[in-house]
């Protein structure tokens, strides 16, 4: 009898101690540690299970804008295929899928590309960009007044050269890290570049990627270390620049007095603007449905391409909107996180670059529609028609990646964390990108 006692006591307490292991496992998983979980009696594989290398919540935001892009290009683009360009009304659908096969691949290849090579490929690629730049101004096909296109406009320049002039930068940035204080050495090499990939820009015309490029140089230059009294003659510059070029320009002074008056009242505005209105107005809180709106029929102009998200506003509402708004958020929220958690300086320059490239060509293209800046020729990423653009996007989440996975893969085997962290203030008020740091985090037993 007293051993059937024991026996049973040995199972309950058995019992209680395994079900205090499942609250441990689940506060790990809350907490984000769950990497290698406590399961003291499961097989390796079991436990790798719980393990990604690389950013799962960047994968699932850019799978999630791919696929409801795909649905506002379906509905966006049928009446544009057939009438502005006499195709079939799902060509443009179909050659978004063709350019998402494409990108898709360029996104895995430069997961598995470690950045480091940018090292030695970042001067050979940018001097191929220039190339295509040039050629676009020489010989591309004129049309709307831009000629910013090779191959029959299959393929966009401009839209290269922000990834590549975004990487370049980062290499010679890091390669100049300790000689940044100097004008002759920092600024003035930068203003160089700038000046030539944007005067390169400037000539097709497209003011809208000029104005990307320099901003974000200016930007990575401050986190890699600028003085602000460098930053601020830049940025002088620039503006005086960006307003010579604004009144030069027939079509940015154009742009600019219809965002003024629009602004003052929208029912002066611009025809566009109107028509971005309307389509917002009939949209409401939660909109007409997917493929249900009519302003892309009745003359909102590239309802596929620049004015896509007003489509977005029409068939999904005040909440479609801002969910749109918030996916590109958390997008920047992620990269910046990657940034923060990179290797290497390089590896975090490359990360902020990116991220923040692709949420401000989104921001700008939304600002843009509803009126809040003047209509640039930013597209919204991941979502307008566009082979170039949706490529080099996806080529940027898949750098991005790669620089998420090398960190997993230095912390696991090296049994170290690597953190170049984005310091927001320093005690002699700069921002800037510190040196990668080294901190000692104990192993784990697989």
């Amino acid at each position: 009898m007293g051993e059937r006692i024991s026996v049973e006591h040995t199972t309950r307490a058995e019992k209680r101690r395994a079900s205090r292991q499942l609250p441990k496992f689940l506060e790990a998983l809350l907490a984000g540690n769950a990497v290698r979980p406590s399961l003291p009696e499961s097989p390796a594989i079991i436990r790798r299970m719980f393990q990604l290398p690389f950013d799962a919540p960047l994968v699932l935001l850019v799978v999630i804008l791919i696929v409801f892009g795909l649905m506002m290009i379906f509905s966006a683009s049928t009446d544009f295929s057939m009438i502005m360009l006499g195709e079939k009304p799902t060509y443009l659908f179909n050659r978004q899928l063709m350019w998402l096969g494409v990108g898709l691949a360029a996104a895995v290849f430069l997961t598995f590309f470690d950045y480091h090579w940018w090292k030695k490929l970042a001067v050979p690629a940018m001097g191929v960009t220039l190339v295509m730049l040039l050629l676009v101004v020489i010989t591309g096909q004129e049309i709307l007044g831009s000629t910013r296109g090779l191959l029959n406009r299959s393929i966009q320049p401009s839209e290269v050269a922000k990834m590549i002039t975004i990487i370049y930068l980062a290499v010679w940035l890091f390669s100049k890290r300790e000689r940044l204080t100097s004008v002759t050495l920092g600024l003035l090499p930068l203003a160089g570049i700038l000046g030539i990939v944007g005067g390169l820009i400037w000539a097709q015309p497209d003011i809208s990627a000029m104005a990307t490029v320099i901003v974000l140089g200016g930007l990575m230059f401050y986190l890699a270390g600028g003085e602000i009294r460098q930053i601020a003659i830049l940025l002088l510059i620039s503006l005086v620049v960006g307003l010579l070029v604004v009144q030069i320009s027939a079509t940015g002074n154009q742009r600019f007095e219809d965002f003024l008056k629009g602004w003052k009242d929208p029912a002066e505005g611009s025809y566009h603007v109107k028509r971005t209105f309307e389509a917002f107005a009939r949209g409401g809180w939660v909109g007409q449905g997917i493929g249900k709106g009519e302003t892309k029929y009745t003359g909102l102009p590239f309802p596929a391409t620049d004015s896509i998200f007003a489509v977005v506003g029409e068939e999904t509402g005040v909440l479609g909107t801002v969910f749109v708004v918030l996916l590109f958020s958390l997008f920047l929220w992620r990269g910046l996180a990657i940034a923060r958690g990179a290797p290497d300086q390089m590896g975090t320059l490359i990360a902020a670059g990116l991220s923040i490239w692709i949420a401000t060509e989104a921001f700008l293209n939304m600002a843009g529609v509803i009126n809040l800046l003047p209509v640039s020729g930013n597209v919204l990423p991941l979502f307008s028609a566009g082979g170039t653009n949706l490529t080099i996007t996806l080529a940027a989440v898949g750098t991005l990646l790669n620089i998420s996975r090398l960190s997993v893969k230095a912390r696991e085997e090296n049994g170290r964390m690597f953190n170049a962290v984005v310091d927001l203030r320093r005690g002699d008020g700069r921002r800037r990108v510190s040196s990668a740091r080294r901190t000692t985090v104990p192993r784990k037993r697989v």
